[in-house]
C-alpha cells in the first residue's frame, strides 16, 4: 500500500491497489460518515473560533489557548513542557508562539530554579488583560456554535464520547 491512503480504504480501493483485508478493518458507511463528520466539525470550528478572535481580540485561537491555560495554572505559569502537552502542540511550535507572546508583553519566560534545562512560561498582568477582554466574545460564540446547537443530554454525552476517545490516544 503506497504512503497517504486515507483511513476509510476509499482511494485505495479506488486506484486500483487491493487491501489486505486480514490487516485493516475497514470503515463502514456509517463509521465512515461519523468520521468525516467528525473532521469537517472540529475544522470548521476551529476556523470560526479563529476568526472570530482574529477579529475582536487580534489573537488567533491558538494564543487565546495559551494565555487560558496559563492563567488557570498556579502562579500562571507553567513549564515549556507542560504547556506544548497541554495544548498538544511541539515544544518549537510552543516556543514560537511564546516568543510571539513576549513581544506583546502578554508572557515572560524565566528559567526554571529547580531545572537549568526547564524554562517558564508566565501570564503577565498585560495578558491576563488581554485574555479577559477576548473572553465574553469568545466565550459567545463557543456557546453559539457549539453549545446552542445541543441539548444538556447531548452536551454530557458529547463530554462522555470526547473522554472516552481521549482515554485510548496514547501520550
Amino acid at each position: 500500500m503506497r504512503k497517504g491512503v486515507v483511513a476509510t480504504g476509499v482511494e485505495v480501493l479506488s486506484r486500483g491497489y487491493a487491501p489486505r483485508v486480514d490487516d485493516v478493518c475497514w470503515l463502514d458507511a456509517a463509521e465512515r460518515r461519523t468520521w468525516l463528520a467528525l473532521l469537517g466539525t472540529t475544522a470548521a470550528l476551529d476556523a470560526v473560533l479563529d476568526r472570530q478572535l482574529q477579529r475582536d481580540a487580534g489573537m488567533p485561537l491558538a494564543y487565546y489557548q495559551l494565555l487560558a491555560m496559563l492563567s488557570e495554572a498556579p502562579g500562571r505559569s507553567l513549564r515549556m513542557t507542560e504547556l506544548a502537552e497541554i495544548t498538544q502542540s511541539s515544544p518549537s511550535r510552543i516556543s514560537h508562539a511564546v516568543k510571539r507572546l513576549e513581544a506583546r508583553q502578554w508572557v515572560l519566560r524565566r528559567p526554571c530554579a529547580d531545572d537549568r534545562r526547564s524554562t517558564f512560561a508566565q501570564l503577565t498582568d498585560a495578558g491576563y488583560a488581554a485574555l479577559a477582554a477576548a473572553a465574553p466574545a469568545h466565550v459567545r460564540a463557543v456557546r453559539e456554535h457549539l453549545f446552542d446547537a445541543l441539548t444538556a443530554e447531548q452536551v454530557a454525552q458529547l463530554r462522555e464520547i470526547l473522554t472516552a476517545i481521549a482515554a485510548r490516544i496514547p501520550d
